[in-house]
C-alpha cells in the first residue's frame, strides 16, 4: 500500500536509523522547519488551486506524522523533546538558544486545521493534521496509569497554543457537524486509494479485520464496537480529536481549557453577553449541531460526545429540553439499548446515563407522553402500530433490565435503569397497555427471583445443621439486593397510582389482572409502607368489578376502572416523597472516561496505526 507515494511497510523498515541518526543529523527539525514555512502560504494556495504545493506540502506532514508515532512509541518525553530542539551550530559556536519546534509545530497544525479552508484539495492535508494531534497526544496508550503531567499539559494548556482554544474547538464542532465527505477521486491533490480518508485510514484498511480487540468489560456486553465504513474522515477525525482534548486531565495550575470551552459556548441565537469570568467562550449553531448528534448516535464517539455536553454544558441541556422534537434523540439512543446484545458496555452505559440526565427534567417526562409514535420497526418482541415515545422508552429500559437480570447482572446498569423509570414515575400519562404489561411482569420475574433465593436459603440453613463444616452462600446478600430492587419497583408503582392515577387505567388494568403477586409482600416488614396504596387500589377497584358481575370484557372493565378512578377519594391515598435521581459522576471520571476514548482512537482507523502489543493503557478496567 502506498500513500504519497510512500510505501509504508518501506518506511517501518526504514525508521530505526532515523531515530538513531536524528540526533546527529537534525533531519526532523529541517522536514519540520519546511513545512511550517509552507504553512505559512497554505492559505494562499488552496485559494489560488495551487495543487503542486498542497502535495508537497502533506507529504512533509505524513512523514512527521510517520516519525512522530514512532518517537512516541519507543521513546520517553524527555528523549522525545530532544529530537525536536536539535540546533544545528557552527564551529567554535557555544549556547543553548534552540528553539522549541513542537510547540512551534503544534501552533502550525492548530492554524492549519482552523483557519485554511475546506477544499477538495485541503480536505486530506485537513485530515492529516488532525490525525497528526491525535498521534501528538498519543504518549497517553503507553502508559499504564493515567497521565496527570505530561508533554501535552505543557503545550496545549499554556503558552502560545492557547490562544487557539476556542478555535480549534469551534473547528473540530463545525467538522463533526458538516460531515464534509472526501472529494471525489478525480479532485484528489495525489493518487488516491479506493479506502479514502487521511494517512492514518490508507494505512489502516488493509489489516481492519485482523486486529486484536482491546478495551472490554465484563459488564453489559463484551463485544467491541463494530467499525463502521466512515462517509466523512474529517468528521470522525475531529470528533476523537476534541475527545481527547476534553479528556485531558486539568495541569497542576490550570484548568483543561478545551473541557472550559465545551462547558460553556453559547448558541449563536443568544445575544446575551458572555460574562468576564468565562474563558474561551464562543458561539455556534444548535440547531445544526443537535441534527448532528441526532443522525449519528450508531457510533460510540457521537454518543459520548451528547453524554459530555449534556451533562457538561448547561446552555446545551436547556437547549436540547426545550426541543419539540425530542424524539429525534431520544429514539437513537432507545435503539442503542434495545440491540444490547450487540452493543459494547460503555456504548450502553452512555446511552443509558444520557436518558437518565433527561430524565431529571420533570418537562421532558412529560412532553414524551404526548409525543406518538407509529411502527416502530426495530422493535421485534411486538407489533407496535402506534405508541407514545415514553411508553417505548419504559418498554426498553424495562427490557434492559431483563436482560441484566438474566446475562449479565451489572448493579450500576440495574441501579440507572431503575433511576430512569423512577423519575418519570410520576408523570406517567396514558401508558400503553403494553408498557403496562411489562412493567408488572418485570415485578413477577422479581418476585419469582425472591422466592426462589428465599428458598435456597432456606435449605441451605437446614443443611448447615446437619454438617457445621460446610460454607454456607451468602444469600442474605443475594436476598437483600433483590428486595431493594423489588421496593423500587413498588416504589416506582406507587408514585404512579398517587400522582397520576386517573390517566393511567391500563395500569390499574395489569395491576388487577396480576393482583396474587402483591399478596405476599403486604405483610412484609419490608414492604408493608409502600404496599398501602398498592393494596388499597387493588382492593377499591377489585370490589367495584365485582359488583359489576362476571365475565366482564376487557373494554367493560376498562370502561368501570375509569368510572372508578373518579370516585375513589384521593386522601385515602398516602403521599411519599417524589422520587428524584440525580446522575452524579463518581470521583476521578478521568479513570473511566481517558481509557474509554483511547479505546475509540484504537478502535477507529486511527487506531490501527498502532501496534496491540505497544498498547498498554487498555488493561485499565478490563477485568
Amino acid at each position: 500500500m502506498t500513500r504519497s507515494g510512500i510505501s509504508f511497510s518501506r518506511f517501518l523498515s526504514l525508521h530505526q536509523p532515523v531515530v538513531e541518526n536524528n540526533p546527529r543529523t537534525g533531519n526532523l527539525g529541517a522536514l519540520i522547519k519546511v513545512f511550517i514555512s509552507r504553512t505559512k502560504e497554505l492559505k494562499l494556495s488552496a485559494e489560488c488551486q495551487n495543487h503542486i504545493f498542497i502535495w508537497q506540502t502533506h507529504n512533509a506532514l505524513f512523514i512527521i506524522c510517520c516519525l512522530l508515532k514512532v518517537f512516541i512509541c519507543e521513546m520517553s518525553e524527555e528523549e522525545l523533546q530532544l529530537h525536536f530542539t536539535y540546533e544545528e551550530k557552527s564551529p567554535g559556536t557555544y549556547g543553548c538558544d534552540s528553539e522549541d519546534l513542537l510547540e512551534e509545530l503544534l501552533c502550525c497544525l492548530m492554524q492549519l486545521i482552523t483557519d485554511v479552508p475546506l477544499l477538495d484539495i485541503t480536505y486530506e492535508i485537513s485530515v492529516e493534521a488532525v490525525s497528526t494531534m491525535v498521534v501528538f497526544l498519543s504518549c497517553q496508550l503507553f502508559h499504564k496509569e493515567v497521565l496527570r503531567q505530561s508533554i501535552s499539559h505543557k503545550y496545549l494548556m499554556r503558552g502560545r497554543c492557547l490562544p487557539y482554544t476556542s478555535k480549534l474547538v469551534k473547528t473540530l464542532l463545525y467538522n463533526f457537524i458538516r460531515q464534509e465527505k472526501p472529494p471525489p477521486p478525480g479532485a484528489h491533490v495525489f493518487p488516491q486509494q479506493s479506502d479514502g480518508g487521511g494517512l492514518l485510514y490508507g494505512l489502516a484498511s488493509g489489516v481492519a479485520t485482523g486486529l486484536w480487540t482491546v478495551f472490554t468489560l465484563g459488564g453489559v456486553g463484551s463485544k467491541a464496537a463494530a467499525t463502521p465504513e466512515l462517509s466523512s474522515p474529517l468528521a470522525n477525525q475531529s470528533l476523537l480529536l476534541l475527545l481527547v482534548l476534553a479528556n485531558l486531565t486539568d495541569a497542576a495550575d490550570a484548568p483543561n481549557p478545551y473541557k472550559q470551552a465545551i462547558m460553556s459556548f453559547k448558541n449563536t441565537q443568544d445575544s446575551s453577553p458572555f460574562p468576564s469570568s468565562i474563558p474561551h467562550a464562543f458561539q455556534i449553531n444548535f440547531n445544526s449541531l443537535y441534527t448532528a448528534l441526532c443522525e449519528q448516535q450508531t457510533s460510540d464517539q457521537a454518543t459520548l460526545l451528547l453524554y459530555t455536553l449534556l451533562h457538561q454544558n448547561g446552555n446545551i441541556r436547556t437547549y436540547m429540553l426545550a426541543r419539540t422534537d425530542m424524539e429525534n434523540l431520544v429514539l437513537p439512543i432507545l435503539e442503542i439499548l434495545y440491540h444490547v446484545e450487540e452493543r459494547n458496555s460503555h456504548h450502553v452505559y452512555m446511552a443509558l446515563i444520557i436518558l437518565l440526565i433527561l430524565t431529571e427534567d420533570d418537562g421532558f417526562n412529560r412532553s414524551i407522553h404526548e409525543v406518538i409514535l407509529k411502527n416502530i420497526t426495530w422493535y421485534s418482541e411486538r407489533v407496535l402500530t402506534e405508541i407514545s415515545l415514553g411508553s417505548l422508552l419504559i418498554l426498553v429500559v424495562i427490557r434492559t433490565i431483563q436482560y441484566n437480570m438474566t446475562r449479565t447482572r451489572d448493579k450500576y446498569l440495574h441501579t440507572n435503569c431503575l433511576a430512569a423509570l423512577a423519575n418519570m414515575s410520576a408523570q406517567f400519562r396514558s401508558l400503553h397497555q403494553y408498557a403496562a404489561q411489562r412493567i408488572i411482569s418485570l415485578f413477577s420475574l422479581l418476585s419469582k427471583k425472591h422466592n426462589k433465593v428465599l428458598e435456597q436459603a432456606t435449605q441451605s440453613l437446614r443443611g448447615s445443621l446437619s454438617s457445621s463444616d460446610v460454607p454456607l452462600p451468602d444469600y442474605a446478600q443475594d436476598l437483600n439486593v433483590i428486595e431493594e430492587v423489588i421496593r423500587m419497583m413498588l416504589e416506582i408503582i406507587n408514585s404512579c397510582l398517587t400522582n397520576s392515577l386517573h390517566h393511567n387505567p391500563n395500569l390499574v388494568y395489569a395491576l388487577l389482572y396480576k393482583r396474587d403477586l402483591f399478596e405476599q409482600f403486604r405483610t412484609h416488614p419490608s414492604f408493608q409502607d409502600i404496599m398501602q396504596n398498592i393494596d388499597l387500589v387493588i382492593t377499591f377497584f377489585s370490589s367495584r368489578l365485582l359488583q359489576a358481575g362476571a365475565e366482564l370484557s376487557v373494554e367493560r372493565v376498562l370502561e368501570i376502572i375509569k368510572q372508578g378512578v373518579v370516585a375513589l377519594p384521593k386522601d385515602r391515598l398516602k403521599k411519599f416523597p417524589d422520587l428524584k435521581f440525580k446522575y452524579v459522576e463518581e470521583e476521578q471520571p478521568e479513570e473511566f472516561f481517558i481509557p474509554y476514548v483511547w479505546s475509540l482512537v484504537y478502535n477507529s482507523a486511527v487506531g490501527l496505526y498502532w501496534n496491540p502489543q505497544d498498547v498498554q493503557l487498555f488493561t485499565m478496567g478490563a477485568d
